[in-house]
């Protein structure tokens, strides 16, 4: 509902929610999970993004009220992935590792990570991407946006999935190309909004 406040410290959910709806005001929103269901329930705020993952990990997933698609809120790039680094060279760890690799995952992330890599994004950038294969394809979405949300570019791309770092990359310098290297440098220079904390 229009002039609604949204708890969320995250500044790409907060550009994404600012660039679908102006009129909500969002507000710098920390603690646990209980923390923040208490302070909903209070009425500090109206509404707040929380992982779902995370709350049924909890079984609380009935405290979720509606779940976002990737077409409504895309996440940060390599969310919910678990990454394990080794020396190049242990063999003996490599094994291990890469028995508990899901090569599926490793593809989407490699994507993932090569469109934030193209961006030279970092924790000031509202920068969101999510890699999937369906039917054998690998799909990609990515955003970037100023933290007002009043500018938002995006790539949709789609190809083979042995393509995923080129995909990724390709993405990220479409976008690069479109913003314009001023958009990047005028985003670096933007303080954060002052939230109010809530």
């Amino acid at each position: 509902k229009d002039g609604s406040v949204i708890g969320s410290a995250s500044l790409r959910r907060q550009a994404q929610i600012l660039a679908k709806n102006p009129t909500l005001k969002c507000v710098n929103f920390r603690g646990n999970v209980q923390t923040r269901l208490r302070k909903l329930d209070e009425g500090v705020v109206d509404a707040t993004l929380l992982a779902y993952a995370g709350l049924k990990r909890m079984d609380m997933a009935d405290e979720a009220t509606a779940v976002l698609e990737w077409e409504e809120m895309l996440p940060a790039v390599a969310q919910g992935a678990i990454g394990i680094q080794c020396r190049d060279d242990d063999e003996r760890a490599l094994r291990y590792i890469d028995a508990l690799n899901h090569e599926e995952t490793f593809t989407c992330v490699s994507c993932e990570r090569a469109f934030l890599a193209a961006l030279d994004g970092n924790c000031k950038t509202p920068i969101a991407g999510q890699a999937q294969i369906i039917d054998g394809e690998l799909r990609f979405q990515g955003l970037v946006a100023s933290v007002d949300g009043s500018q938002i570019y995006r790539s949709s791309k789609v190809g083979a999935p042995a393509d995923a770092e080129k995909i990724g990359r390709e993405a990220g310098e479409e976008i690069k190309a479109e913003a314009g290297i001023e958009f990047f440098e005028w985003l670096q220079q933007q303080e954060e909004p002052a939230a109010v904390s809530a």
